[in-house]
């Protein structure tokens, strides 16, 4: 099994509220259960190519499954809308790949003859 990691490019805080702070303070206990951690929470960041305008979060899971049922939790599912409705974000969930993965065992993946 293979980590996995919920990630989230924040675009911009639409509405400025203390809902956003209250969503801060009760995310953490919705991962408990799910093994989930953060790490990377907005920190410091530097470009090298292309653009970054807005923010990133990365949290890391056990394995996919994890990170589903974290998502789809009553738990996390309580205190979302405190977060859609201030924030937008596009959130991905990711799967890791396993110790030793190689690049090159992505080119039989590529949409191209090589």
């Amino acid at each position: 099994m293979s980590a996995a990691y919920a990630i989230a490019y924040v675009r911009e805080t639409v509405n400025p509220s203390p809902e956003i702070a209250e969503y801060m303070r009760r995310i953490e206990g919705t991962l408990e259960g799910f093994g989930g951690r953060f790490l990377i929470h907005d920190g410091v960041r530097e470009v090298l190519e292309g653009a970054w305008p807005g923010g990133l979060i990365v949290i890391g899971f056990p394995d996919m499954d994890s990170a589903r049922r974290w998502y789809a939790s009553p738990e996390y599912q309580e205190i979302l809308p405190l977060r859609t409705r201030n924030i937008v974000m596009d959130v991905i969930l990711a799967e890791g790949v396993p110790e030793g993965y190689r690049a090159e065992e992505a080119i039989a993946k590529l949409p191209f003859p090589v």
